[in-house]
């Protein structure tokens, strides 16, 4: 195999100790191939590639047909009294076959897709207008006179059953890989800087499906007493020798970071050899913490460009946001009405002090306002917070909150358990102060001692709940914290928003990280 780096970053002393490693590796790799054969279906195992997208495409194929099926039936049981003529009888028959051709039309059977990109859900999208498009054009060419009632019937339930069958494909998938199964070995390409990031982001998703099992790395330096590890994983060798780790694992992915000397041809070579292999490959871009739908790909003198979006959440997008807190928090009170009104009565019962806590907290553009939540503390809170400051029993040192916290009240542990607290929080959103979705809102002191990438968190109003709060919420560290807050800041969209406000009546039930 031709070399895919230059080979004069080597020295003989890491040389000698990544072929250590290296035999060492396939050593171990002699034991398991002589050890019993694995179970059928067990993960793990070289030689014992799993077909997981060819299980998975034939079962969202099967659903997609009964969701046709379905849904034509449907139609025709709702609208039975209007005996439907032959022709529409015909095209009903015909609507399970429209919309699997419509879904293989939108990449909705694309295996790079398959149980993780949100273009998956994107294709159910687009394919219920393609299927609405086709029934058009076909009874405009038949010249068939279709009832509103059949199409205004099939569409919606198509696209409810299509994303309901793909959540739980999804679903399923992703509860094996959680056990180990269907996963994609993985073997990492690039130099000792960025190859550490990479596998700690490629650790991050395990829902993606990929394991790292071995790594090809440039420019390590090592001393005698150091392992030839990076991030826990093995290194094989050196990049050139990536197509022998590849073969030595039966890796079906191949991953590439950020390294100046792997790029142009050297890397098109790799991709003929990964070809020959039908071993994916996948390049990291260097940039991390940036949502899909802002990276798109640009030509310029026949070089391909990766194109970064800037963040937008100003001017129309803005104003669709606030208009849609608004809307649906309106909606929210007036459904939680009766419960407000028995935690207030449970809150003043339970303790002497208000129902209503008031507290400053700053909010976008580093403005403050006065944030309510239901009491859950006794009224001497504040003054008994410097006694507590040095119990060792917060998992959070920068957003200090104690998991077992003497000064919250009997009704207060349920209330914040389940985040009943922060309900009156829609008052909030109501004037404008928060969102429903955002940033957690943080305290003054807290904004003083903020590093300028924690000030990027201001640009954005707070919400009642955000990805904190499904990510979970306290027990998360304050780099954590910061992280998924400044990920929402830039790839915030409306899309997004409803999946947080979905997710978090999950996180809310099981109360996990409240306290």
């Amino acid at each position: 195999m031709t070399d895919f780096v230059r080979a004069g970053r080597r020295n003989a002393h890491g040389a000698r100790l990544v072929g250590e490693a290296a035999r060492d590796i396939v050593a171990r790799l002699g034991d398991r191939a002589s050890a019993p054969p694995r179970a059928a279906g067990e993960a793990g195992g070289l030689g014992s590639r799993r077909p997981w997208d060819v299980t998975y495409r034939r079962n969202a194929f099967l659903l997609d047909l009964v969701a046709g099926a379905a849904a034509a039936a449907a139609a025709l049981a709702m609208w039975s009294n209007m005996r439907p003529t032959t022709h529409e009888s015909q095209l009903l028959a015909l609507i399970p076959v429209l919309w699997v051709g419509a879904l293989a039309a939108t990449h909705g059977y694309e295996r790079r897709y398959l149980g993780t990109a949100t273009e998956e859900y994107r294709a159910v999208f687009h394919s219920t207008f393609l299927v609405l498009a086709l029934v058009a054009v076909i009874s405009y060419v038949l010249k068939l006179e279709l009832s509103r009632g059949f199409i205004m019937t099939v569409l919606p339930m198509l696209f409810v059953i299509g994303m309901t069958e793909r959540h739980l494909l999804r679903r399923r998938l992703q509860s094996r890989r959680a056990r180990g199964l269907d996963v994609q070995r993985t073997v990492v390409i690039g130099d000792a800087r960025s190859i550490g990031p990479l596998i700690r982001e490629i650790r991050r998703a395990p829902g993606q499906g990929m394991q790292v099992v071995a790594a090809c790395v440039s420019g390590l330096m090592t001393d005698d007493d150091e392992a030839t590890d990076v991030e826990g994983v093995p290194v094989f060798g050196y990049p050139e020798e990536a197509m022998s780790a590849v073969d030595l694992f039966d890796a079906e992915v191949v991953a590439v970071s950020a390294d100046p000397d792997l790029c142009g041809h050297a890397l098109r070579r790799l991709s003929w050899a990964l070809e020959e292999r039908e071993v994916d490959l996948i390049v990291a871009p260097g940039i991390f913490e940036v949502a899909g739908p802002r990276l798109s790909i640009r030509r310029a003198a026949g070089m391909p460009l990766l194109h970064v979006e800037r963040p937008v959440m100003s001017g129309a997008r803005r104003a669709v946001k606030k208009v849609v807190d608004r809307v649906l928090a309106v909606a929210a009170a007036v459904l939680a009405f009766p419960v407000l009104l028995v935690i207030a009565v449970a809150v003043r019962l339970d303790s002497p002090g208000p129902v209503l806590f008031r507290q400053t907290r700053v909010g976008a553009k580093g403005e403050h306002f006065q944030m309510l939540k239901f009491r859950t503390m006794c009224v001497d809170a504040e003054a008994r917070l410097s006694d507590l400051l040095g119990v060792q029993d917060a998992g959070n040192t920068v957003l200090y909150k104690m998991r077992r916290d003497p000064r919250v009240t009997r009704v207060g542990r349920v209330l914040r358990r389940y985040s009943l607290d922060e309900l009156p929080q829609l008052l909030n959103v109501l004037r404008g102060q928060m969102s429903l979705v955002g940033p957690r809102p943080p305290l003054p002191s807290e904004v003083e001692g903020y590093e300028p990438d924690a000030a990027r968190r201001l640009r954005v109003q707070p919400g009642l709940t955000g990805l904190w709060q499904v990510s979970g919420r306290s027990d998360l560290s304050w780099e954590e914290s910061l992280r998924l807050d400044l990920w929402y800041v830039d790839n915030w969209s409306l899309a997004l928003d409803l999946q947080i406000i979905f997710r978090t009546a999950r996180a809310v039930l099981r109360g996990t990280g409240a306290y």
